[in-house]
Formats: C-alpha cells, sequence, structure tokens
C-alpha cells in the first residue's frame, strides 16, 4: 500500500515511525519548509528521518496549492494519512488518495473538535480524553472515525504530560488503523455530531496571567499553556517574564496585599498573591535572567 504523509510536529515524527515500524513506509512526506516552521511550537524536521526511510520530501507552506496537490498526483497514494497540520484539506487535495485522507486529532471526537485541544481540554477541567483517527472530509474535525483510544486526565495534568500521553496513543493508533486498512478493513463509526463541541484558536497572548483570577485558575493557566506551547507570562516592570511551573502555596488570608504582588522569596522561587487572596508559588520561569522579582513588586500586564 502506498501512503503518503502530512505532517510537521513531534506527534507527526511518532506516526510516522509507527508507520515505518509496521512496514508501510510512506513513499512521499509533505512537511513545512524551513522559513515558516515558526507556525508550530512543537515543529519537528522530518525531513532526514524521510529521507533515510526512502521517501520523497516535498516542503509545502499551503496543503491547497496547485503545487502541493501535484506532487500528491505524483506519489500516486492510495491512503495519504495528515497528523500534524493546521490548514484544512480541501476536496482536490482529499481526492488525490485512491481508498481516502485520514487524519489524526487528539481529543474524543466529536467534542473538542478546533484548534488548541490539549491547552482547552486542561482549561476546562476535563477528566477523559482521547486520541482519534478518522476520515478527513468537507467539515473541520467531523468525519466518521476509524478509531479512537480514551484515556483519563490527571488533575495536575501538563500540556506537556497529555501531549505525552496523546503521542502513546497515536502509536497505537496507526498500527492499529493501518493493519486494518491493508487487509481491506475500511469500516468507519459516524460521528453524532449533536454532541460537538468546537474549539476556539489560541494565540501566544492568550497566556497573559489574570492575577485578579482565583489561584487555581492561575495554576491551571499555566500547566494548560506550557511546553510544548509558548507558555503563561506576565510582566516585571516591562520584562516579559514566562511562569513554566507553579504549585499552592498558601490558604486564603495568610498573604495581605494586592493581586499580582510578590509576596515572599521561596527556596524554589517566589509567591505571587491572587484574586482570591490565595497565593501560588512559582518555582520554574524564564526572564531577569533567572532572577527573582522584587519583594512586593506587582506584576502585571505590559
Amino acid at each position: 500500500m502506498r501512503i503518503a504523509f502530512v505532517g510537521a510536529v513531534e506527534g507527526s515524527g511518532v506516526a510516522f515511525d509507527a508507520l515505518v515500524a509496521s512496514g508501510h513506509a510512506p513513499v512521499l512526506l509533505v512537511t513545512l519548509p524551513p522559513e515558516v516552521s515558526h507556525r508550530h511550537s512543537d515543529f519537528v524536521d522530518l525531513g532526514p528521518r524521510a529521507r533515510a526511510a526512502g521517501a520523497t520530501v516535498f516542503h509545502a507552506a499551503d496543503i491547497n496549492a496547485p503545487a502541493t496537490i501535484e506532487a500528491l498526483q505524483a506519489a500516486e497514494p492510495d491512503l495519504t494519512l495528515v497528523v500534524g497540520w493546521s490548514q484544512i484539506c480541501r476536496e482536490p487535495f482529499r481526492a488525490v488518495s485512491r481508498l481516502g485522507t485520514l487524519g489524526y486529532h487528539p481529543a474524543p471526537l466529536p467534542r473538542f473538535r478546533g484548534r488548541a485541544v490539549i491547552p482547552w481540554t486542561i482549561l476546562m477541567d476535563e477528566e477523559m480524553s482521547g486520541s482519534t483517527l478518522f476520515w478527513l472530509d468537507e467539515g473541520v474535525d467531523s468525519g466518521a472515525i476509524v478509531a479512537q483510544r480514551l484515556f483519563p486526565i490527571s488533575p495536575e495534568e501538563t500540556a506537556r504530560s497529555l501531549y505525552d500521553k496523546h503521542k502513546q496513543e497515536l502509536a497505537h493508533l496507526v498500527t492499529e488503523a493501518l493493519s486494518r486498512i491493508a487487509a481491506g478493513n475500511l469500516s468507519a463509526t459516524p460521528q453524532d455530531h449533536t454532541l460537538a463541541t468546537i474549539c476556539a484558536r489560541r494565540t501566544m497572548e492568550d497566556g497573559l496571567v489574570d492575577w485578579h483570577a482565583p489561584a487555581e485558575s492561575v495554576l491551571r493557566l499555566v500547566r494548560a499553556v506550557g511546553d510544548p506551547y509558548p507558555g503563561a507570562f506576565t510582566h516585571s516592570g516591562q520584562e516579559r517574564l514566562r511562569l513554566d511551573a507553579a504549585r499552592p502555596h498558601a490558604a486564603a488570608g495568610r498573604y495581605i496585599g494586592l493581586p499580582g504582588q510578590v509576596q515572599s522569596h521561596t527556596q524554589a522561587g517566589f509567591t505571587v498573591l491572587c484574586g482570591d487572596r490565595r497565593a501560588i508559588e512559582v518555582t520554574a520561569w524564564d526572564g531577569l535572567a533567572g532572577r527573582r522579582p522584587k519583594m512586593h513588586q506587582r506584576l502585571m500586564p505590559a
């Protein structure tokens, strides 16, 4: 079976490796050119491993451009697999492969369709998540489900830990689905669109901390938008301060001050008061050349 593969992020690498390991090495890799790799904070250059597997490498900034479709047609794929690509694959692209085009989404479809799914999953305080392979159609994450694996979410889940769980499930999904498809089993389960939820796009600036929010909300934001994403941030004076890890510190009323005010220096970092009069302890950060912000300084938007 001739497979074309589309992807450019960490999860794409996991799926590509799973294809090679299962004897289904792609004949074509469509990936981002280096000059636009900034589109994904989790970008991975798949070119070297694709060439090592004998695949042709085609760089595409636009998945639906005529040149991209021509490259796909030249590969004569039976199946196209799209993992880690932010653009919608339009009908001319999807129509090239003989069997169809599979997509991957790090969510328990039909819930959590759309963008920034891993951060939104944590921000919405979900208890379960799931990884899904599905046939691409004219909608967004709306096609029939080929394979899905559900798993629980820890109360202290971070973007990195959840991302890694999805990568682990993705490797199993790809192996399972390709084995079935290669055997001629193209069965899939239509989604119940009445159960669909849609996640909005998030930008780097959406990581700005609102110190008037409750401590738990601030901690959840830090966990949700950190590695491999740009992270939660605030400002110490005019300098941007990224908060990489934090934990609860004190009960309400322990500190008297203003939201965003640095209340103490600790062995691990520093504490900041939140809107519910509870403090969090920041234990890992980037900025200020590694120094702690000054005592009683108020961390603010720019």
